[in-house]
Formats: C-alpha cells, sequence, structure tokens
C-alpha cells in the first residue's frame, strides 16, 4: 500500500505540461516543443508584435523590446498607435532581437514562447532559448511580394501557436481581397500608358533621404505605375540611386515617404526636392506633382500601409479608375481592420499632416 502511494504521490509531483506540448517546425527548420495552449508570449525582432496585433493576440504579450516605450515625435506603426499600452509594460530587451537573457527570465508571469522574427539579427535563437528554459519559435517575416508565401505561412504558424487559426485566415483573406480589389481598378491599363512614378525617401533601418527607393515597390505595382526605378535593379528591395539617373528619368509623378521627416527640418527627401537646384527640371516638381505618402518600412514593413498608399497611389495617378475612392478613409477601413482601430489622423499628424497631399516645394 504504502509503494502504491508513493508512485501515485510521484505521479501527481510531474508537471503538468511535462506532456502537454507539441512541435513546431520553424522558418530555421528547427523543431521546437511549444506548450499546447499559449496564453502567454513575448514577440521578438521588427515586426513580431504586428503580425501579434494583426491576429488579435496582443493582450497574450507580457512584455515588449524597447522600441515601445521609447517616445518620439514620430511614429508610423499603426498597431503601435492602437496599443498605446505597449509603452508601459515591461521590457524584455532592446530593439530588432537584441534580447536579454536575465530580463526574459525575471519576467513576472513568465512567457511560455518567443516568437522571433528576422532570427539572424540580435540573440541567437538557439542560444536564447537554451539560457532561458522557454522555447524561441523564428518565423519568416516575408512581404507583399515575392515573399507572401512567407508572410502567409507566418500568419497561420502565429495563429496556429496562439489559438488565433481563424483570425490568421480571416487576414490573410484580406489581404488577398485588398489586393483583388486594387488590381482589379488598374486591369487593362497597357504598360505604355502607364504613368512614370519615383518614391523617395524610403527608410531601411532608420531614415534617409530622397534618393533611398525600392525599386521594386508594392504600392507602384497595386496602383498601375510604372517605377523609373526598376531600372536600378528587379531584385533590389532597396537602393539608393545617383541624383543624376533620378534627373535623367524625370518621373511623371514623385512620391515622398514621409520616414524622412526623421532627418530634420534641414535634411531629408522634401527639403532636398525643395533647396537642391539640380532637382529644379524635374516635370513632377514644375508641375506640383509630388505627394507624400505613410511611411512604408517603420520597424520593417507596414503591410496596412503598403495597401492604404496603394489607394492614394492609385487616386492620383489613376483618377478614373479610383473615383469612388476616399483614400484616408480607405487607410482607416484597412486600419480598423488589421489594428482595431483608426489612426490615419494620428499618423499624418505626426507628419505634419502632410499624407495623401500635395508638398509643399516652396
Amino acid at each position: 500500500m504504502a509503494l502504491v502511494l508513493a508512485c501515485l504521490i510521484g505521479l501527481v509531483s510531474i508537471p503538468a505540461h511535462a506532456a502537454d506540448t507539441r512541435p513546431v517546425t520553424d522558418s530555421l527548420g528547427r523543431t521546437v516543443q511549444v506548450p499546447a495552449k499559449v496564453d502567454r508570449l513575448i514577440c521578438s525582432g521588427s515586426g513580431c508584435l504586428r503580425l501579434l496585433t494583426y491576429l488579435q493576440a496582443q493582450d497574450m504579450a507580457v512584455a515588449v523590446d524597447d522600441i515601445e516605450t521609447k517616445r518620439s515625435g514620430f511614429d508610423a506603426r499603426p498597431y503601435a498607435l492602437a496599443n498605446p499600452q505597449f509603452k508601459t509594460m515591461p521590457l524584455f530587451g532592446e530593439f530588432r532581437g537584441h534580447d536579454n537573457p536575465e530580463l526574459i527570465a525575471s519576467l513576472n508571469p513568465a512567457p511560455q514562447v518567443i516568437l522571433k522574427t528576422y532570427g539572424t539579427m540580435g540573440h541567437d535563437p538557439q542560444a536564447l532559448q537554451d539560457k532561458t528554459g522557454i522555447p524561441v519559435v523564428v518565423m519568416d517575416y516575408g512581404d507583399l511580394g515575392k515573399n507572401k508565401a512567407a508572410f502567409y505561412a507566418t500568419l497561420r504558424m502565429m495563429g496556429d501557436i496562439t489559438g488565433k487559426k481563424d483570425r490568421a485566415e480571416e487576414v490573410i483573406a484580406f489581404f488577398d481581397k485588398t489586393e483583388a480589389d486594387l488590381m482589379g481598378r488598374i486591369k487593362g491599363i497597357p504598360e505604355a500608358g502607364r504613368k512614370t512614378c519615383f518614391v523617395g525617401g524610403i527608410a531601411k533601418k532608420g531614415p534617409h533621404g530622397l534618393l533611398s527607393t525600392e525599386p521594386t515597390y508594392q504600392p507602384f505595382e497595386l496602383a498601375g505605375c510604372k517605377n523609373v526605378a526598376l531600372e536600378a535593379g528587379e531584385n533590389l528591395d532597396h537602393a539608393v540611386v545617383a541624383k543624376e539617373k533620378l534627373v535623367v528619368w524625370n518621373p511623371e509623378y514623385l512620391f515622398i515617404d514621409l520616414a524622412t521627416a526623421q532627418m530634420g527640418e534641414n535634411a531629408g527627401g522634401l527639403y532636398e526636392i525643395k533647396t537642391d537646384p539640380v532637382y529644379d527640371g524635374l516635370s513632377a516638381k514644375t508641375s506640383g506633382k509630388v505627394y507624400g505618402l505613410l511611411p512604408y518600412n517603420w520597424y520593417s514593413i507596414n503591410f496596412g500601409s503598403i495597401l492604404a498608399d496603394a489607394y492614394f497611389i492609385g487616386k492620383t495617378v489613376n483618377p478614373d479608375r479610383f473615383a469612388d475612392v476616399d483614400p484616408a478613409a480607405k487607410a482607416d477601413e484597412i486600419y480598423t481592420f488589421l489594428v482595431g482601430k483608426p489612426v490615419f489622423a494620428q499618423m499624418t499628424g505626426a507628419f505634419g499632416n502632410m499624407a495623401f497631399k500635395p508638398l509643399p516645394l516652396k
């Protein structure tokens, strides 16, 4: 009898979660055992918390990295604007995946899993897992272009881990439906009839000037434009082009990503187009066809802003195809679905209300 009782006590003492796990294969090909039911986690790496918010699972986060608590006059992250509570949450490390195992170990309540984007940046995922004893799942952030499948796979993986599978499918369907609407509007525009456009001021791990661009800028493709910078390289996600090249291209429309405003009043894309005499002959400048866009990259790709910018660009360049669209209202429709709140006014307000408008050139 005593032996039976001892065995029963031994069984009771086994941690309840020991057998309550399941394997997940992450984007690095690692097999990671995660809890069958996850209620608490942290999101490491650029954009990870954005995707968690898309899945309406942000309340599972028990801590944030330090970019969420930094206060700045600029912020173009809809997910953060819609969740001001992130600014006062406990910290687990620095931004871009520079996690602090000691801080993570001290969190109370403790996370059950660490979701990590850009696994090659910051703290090594396996080392972090070994040091904390918490499973680390690496995910490919992807994009809306050639890496869309990776983006969707990550939404599904995150949805599976957090119990938000249905919401993940809703988000994927939303992107597909919205892109289909955009592509349907520009259908039939011949390549030779597409307006020539350039976008400058694209951020890449910080703000840049006018000549920072994206040769494969997704909003141009969705709005039916011809991106003059595509000549710089069809496989380039980012490029800094020569000043003389922009003059030679002489696009009909010039768009400036307002992330460039972070460089200050006497620097950045808008300052350059206003003050550098080399640009005085650009047809877009002489005709006043220079417009402000919501930032494309801000702690990685702003997926919702890609769609919002595409509607504004389409309305500007192909107005007959977008006659029924109010770009600001469309932006808020997109943000409300993805992050739960209409935040367009907050975003453009941070940039002098210059988004979706002709920019002052004098």
